[in-house]
């Protein structure tokens, strides 16, 4: 469905910041709760957006709700570093990211809203032979699949990276890389009010301030859920609250294998272009450090989880002094910036590092969730490979590997979700 193209002079900006309130139009509309829908999906963030958009899109059930307790895109969507890649090992993970990334370089046409994707590669640093040879493991499966991965020497990294200079002496020196080319990075904002245009425009209800306390059931099925507006009708119900699922599986009885934990992150104050590419590299000591270049030219930075469950987003200065000390021996020039703004994401983090798209406890209550370091860049595909589940009732095989019951079976795909250590895959 075509959306329309709004054109914006310079006098029509002048006159939208001089006029009074009302000038501006909202992107996505805002619609009166009904008493039923044929799917209530919890969670207004990037997957259950997403989730909406496809099936309305894909498969043309458009009496939908997306129920959001407290404001569209104030979750883990608008709480990430943005960056997108399917650098993974295991083929079920790479397989399903690489989906995922396809999409995202069409992702700003399907919209018609521009989520400004910028494949300015991803870069995993080697800091020694063994971890070397480790990435080339990843980087050969990669190929085998069709995906793309360059090993790179410390010759074809000052190329393609001169700012990190790879011959500086360090601590530990960086001996190579693997490079994901059309990996890069995405406007976290643009893609949740790009997903909700998109949506409302095909008839997706988004209520806002509307929290659901409970499912009501009868025998196998649910009927609905209760909310804290009232009680709604629904025929089948998709939960996709990423930094809450355990609190869903408690509200449901059905024990699952997440915890939440807290992942820390910061922007410094904007300066002059300065580094062209996303940098991940595993320091001994401190752990992870991954940093890229904002389009304001602030400096974003995270790292590894804090390392104990929380449901809080309170900044932990000692990881964030880790993460700084991993940025400032990549980029010592970078030592006297001024720190901006922190944040902190809350992560469901499941056993295996993977996450889990599948139904939960009723044959029509479906669960997206557990997606680890790895959910800004699955909307697109979790987006599309839920809406099939919940309108087909039959799972795509690009998520056959991410059944709950796969920590009964003993299925898992533990590869650490690739976002913590990667270089020890």
């Amino acid at each position: 469905m075509a959306h329309p193209k709004p054109h914006y002079s310079a006098w029509s900006l002048l006159r939208a910041r001089l006029a009074p309130s009302g000038y501006w139009q909202p992107l996505w509309g805002t619609r009166a709760l009904r008493e039923a829908y044929d799917v209530v999906v919890v969670g207004a963030g990037g997957h259950g957006l997403a989730t909406a958009y496809h099936l309305a899109r894909d498969h043309g059930i458009t009496r939908t709700a997306v129920l959001e307790k407290n404001l569209l895109g104030l979750g883990n969507v608008g709480r990430n570093t943005t960056v997108v890649r399917s650098n993974y090992l295991l083929p079920a993970n790479h397989h399903f990211y690489e989906d995922s990334l396809r999409r995202w370089r069409r992702l700003s046409r399907d919209l018609n809203y521009n989520v400004m994707y910028s494949p300015r590669g991803v870069l995993d640093l080697a800091l020694s032979d063994g971890e070397m040879a480790t990435l080339a493991r990843r980087g050969n499966a990669m190929r085998l699949s069709g995906i793309d991965a360059e090993l790179l020497d410390r010759a074809a990294l000052a190329r393609f990276a001169p700012e990190i200079d790879p011959y500086r002496e360090r601590r530990f020196p960086i001996v190579g890389a693997l490079l994901q080319p059309r990996g890069g990075t995405v406007r976290h904002d643009a893609v949740a009010w790009g997903y909700a245009r998109a949506a409302s425009a095909l008839g997706v209800d988004i209520v806002e301030h509307c929290e659901v306390t409970g499912v009501r059931a009868q025998g196998i099925a649910a009927v609905g859920v209760e909310t804290s507006r009232g009680f709604v009708r629904a025929e089948r119900i998709v939960f996709a609250t990423a930094g809450s699922t355990g609190l869903v599986g408690r509200m449901l009885g059905v024990p699952l294998p997440i915890e939440t934990h807290q992942l820390q992150a910061l922007v410094t104050e904007p300066v002059k272009p300065l580094l062209n590419t996303v940098v991940v590299s595993v320091f001994p000591g401190h752990g992870e450090t991954y940093i890229c270049q904002s389009d304001r030219g602030g400096l974003v930075m995270g790292g590894h989880l804090d390392g104990f469950p929380s449901l809080t987003r309170i900044g932990r200065w000692d990881r964030m002094e880790d993460v700084v000390a991993g940025a400032v021996d990549l980029l010592p020039g970078i030592g006297s910036l001024k720190v901006l703004r922190q944040w902190a994401g809350t992560n469901d983090m499941t056993m295996d590092g993977s996450p889990i798209i599948d139904r939960i406890r009723y044959e029509n209550v479906f669960l997206n969730a557990g997606w680890c370091y790895g959910g800004f860049k699955a909307i697109p595909a979790s987006g599309a490979a839920c809406a099939s589940l919940v309108a087909t009732g039959t799972t795509p095989d690009l998520i056959e590997g991410f059944r709950l019951s796969r920590f009964q079976s003993g299925r898992v795909l533990d590869e650490r979700g690739a976002g913590p250590f990667p270089a020890l895959q």
